[in-house]
């Protein structure tokens, strides 16, 4: 995976699922279709990581079957996971001032890069004064794409301008790991709130005033609109809106 240029959080992943494999095998070349099962069956996942799993489990398999390893590729006949779709959950602006009054300063910035940049835990873990040009931040998000997202945040600006590096220094190739990006806002948002809702903040909020998905989902780093429509919370003068119309109509 490194020589083909995946990115060290995406083997770290891989890393992460085929050892839950291993749990449930002696070696790679008894891995059957009921060992499969079996590992994907944690009660403890959700449907998101289940098939995020799911995916690693099958690249092995085929590669491992393709290799000559495995006579038989047991993924074939593995059945699909299905996720719930998702339901836009933008975090109340209330709930957010009260977070960023509570803030220490990595915190603080945290929350920002979430609720008005539209980062992913994974990028925000990952933002470096290299990345920025003027105003606007190189984000390098899922599969290795490279959006720009204008920051308009003066704040942000200037802390990633002093950072001279990574903006959040850590142990995870000299950075903070998106892991501990997430563990830290679970500690200081209250109830169901997470570093992901800010996001669906940012997205929410994007829309409401421009009302052009393509643009909400560009700033976000989505290929397709219909991903982006699971960020976006429709503002209820939108369905009035339609009310109105089909009531005159």
């Amino acid at each position: 995976m490194r020589a083909a240029g995946r990115r060290p959080s995406t083997v770290r992943l891989h890393e992460h699922y085929l050892r839950c494999l291993a749990r449930h095998a002696a070696s790679p070349q008894v891995v059957t279709l009921g060992v499969l099962e079996r590992a994907l069956a944690r009660p403890d996942w959700k449907p998101e990581t289940r098939k995020s799993a799911r995916s690693v489990f099958v690249g092995f398999c085929r590669w491992m079957h393709g290799m000559g390893y495995l006579e038989v590729d047991p993924s074939r006949m593995l059945r699909p996971v299905r996720v719930p779709e998702g339901v836009p959950r933008p975090i109340p602006e209330h709930v957010l001032e009260r977070a960023l009054g509570l803030a220490d300063d990595r915190e603080r910035l945290i929350l920002l890069l979430g609720a008005h940049g539209g980062l992913r835990a994974g990028e925000i873990a990952v933002v470096n004064t290299r990345d920025l040009a003027d105003d606007l931040l190189y984000v390098t998000g899922k599969g290795g794409k490279t959006r720009i997202v204008p920051l308009v945040d003066e704040e942000l600006m200037h802390a990633i301008r002093r950072a001279q590096g990574w903006l959040f220094p850590g142990r995870t190739d000299g950075h903070l790991s998106p892991g501990h990006v997430s563990v830290l806002m679970a500690r200081l948002l209250p109830d169901h709130w997470t570093a992901h809702t800010l996001r669906h903040r940012a997205g929410t909020v994007g829309y409401e005033a421009t009302r052009d998905i393509l643009a909400v989902g560009r700033f976000l780093g989505h290929s397709k609109p219909e991903t982006t429509m699971r960020y976006v919370q429709l503002p209820p003068d939108a369905l009035r809106a339609v009310a109105r119309a089909t009531s005159a109509a």
